[in-house]
């Protein structure tokens, strides 16, 4: 059994609306990029993830059980040291909309360093202002974020131990 690297919890910063997570992952920042830009490999760890494109721009879902179907967008790419996602992911508000709202939408952005032993990721959520209930929402993305990049850590060093086996 793989032991995941310990890594802290998110924090929320309500004076700039946003959520903030640094963590270090045991895997190359090749293998770190491909689970947070690739669909097929987000879907793995995070929500079921389809996009009609790789580039800035590009639009389509991510669909959580027992949940909706959230509208999102690529906003900046740099590979693989940035990828920034536009999503409609409201926890609060209930009903989502079809497609991405400027209006009411958040952007999570994912941050990749190459470190010794790895890849230091760092996500950050902002625009919770605009969001029905911001500091419930702010809340909710911050146990999200812990959950989900937990998640996204255990696959990824797990394939890295695999991969290098």
């Amino acid at each position: 059994m793989v032991n995941m690297t310990e890594n802290t919890g998110s924090v929320v910063d309500e004076d700039t609306f946003s959520v903030r997570r640094t963590i270090r992952i045991a895997a190359s920042i090749d293998k770190v990029w491909r689970a947070v830009a690739e669909p097929e490999h987000i879907s793995r760890w995070f929500g079921r993830t389809v996009l009609d494109g790789t580039g800035v721009g590009a639009t389509g879902t991510m669909t959580f059980p027992d949940y909706d179907v959230i509208p999102l967008r690529i906003e900046a790419r740099d590979e693989p040291h940035l990828i920034s996602y536009r999503w409609n992911n409201d926890d609060a508000l209930g009903d989502l909309p079809d497609a991405v709202d400027e209006g009411t939408s958040t952007v999570f952005t994912f941050t990749l360093d190459e470190i010794d032993g790895g890849t230091q990721l760092t996500v950050v959520e902002s625009g919770f202002e605009r969001t029905s209930a911001p500091l419930e929402n702010l809340e909710s993305h911050r146990t999200g974020w812990d959950l989900e990049l937990d998640k996204m850590v255990a696959l990824v060093e797990s394939e890295a131990v695999e991969s290098d086996a």
